[in-house]
């Protein structure tokens, strides 16, 4: 399927969806538990950002197209776009955002750590936030520094972001 068709030759869905390289995929709805994560998560991120005027939160199900050519179209379970880069966001985001959070399931943990990771660092995003409710921790990989970082955080141990880095969460907050 072309990029093209993905977005305007098919009906408008809340489901989540994805086009990697021309494929649809449709995974099944998410678990209660999944969500509560992304909630919290997109919460903490949106209470920090939004009133400083730092940038825009957005959570799934809504399409960023990393690549129109290549038929690549992800849906993060949240993302953040800073204030100077938010002309990306139109009906869709038309570009990597800056910081993209993915909530790991089981049945998803290859296709975020393997391919969405090998994507985001292609295409441009910046941050990438690993949240393992399993485990509860955050891992943060810094794309922007070379070789790119990969910080670890949990408990009372505060999320530290290069791309907000007036945040101010514990790791604990998100899976209070």
């Amino acid at each position: 399927m072309t990029t093209r068709e993905y977005l305007y030759d098919t009906e408008e869905t809340n489901r989540r969806r994805e086009l990697a390289l021309g494929r649809v995929s449709e995974p099944p709805a998410p678990f209660y538990g999944h969500q509560n994560v992304v909630l919290r998560v997109a919460r903490l991120l949106a209470d920090h950002v939004e009133p400083r005027g730092l940038g825009r939160v957005a959570i799934a199900p809504l399409d960023v197209v990393l690549d129109a050519a290549r038929a690549l179209i992800l849906q993060p379970d949240v993302l953040f776009v800073a204030a100077d880069r938010v002309s990306i966001i139109r009906d869709q985001v038309w570009g990597a955002p800056d910081v993209v959070v993915e909530v790991l399931s089981p049945g998803t943990e290859k296709w975020d750590t393997r391919d969405k990771f090998g994507w985001y660092r292609q295409y441009g995003v910046r941050e990438y936030w690993v949240v393992d409710p399993s485990r509860e921790e955050v891992a943060v990989v810094d794309f922007s520094a070379f070789p790119p970082t990969r910080l670890t955080f949990s408990g009372s141990t505060a999320i530290v972001s290069a791309v907000i880095p007036t945040l101010d969460v514990h790791a604990s907050a998100v899976f209070a």
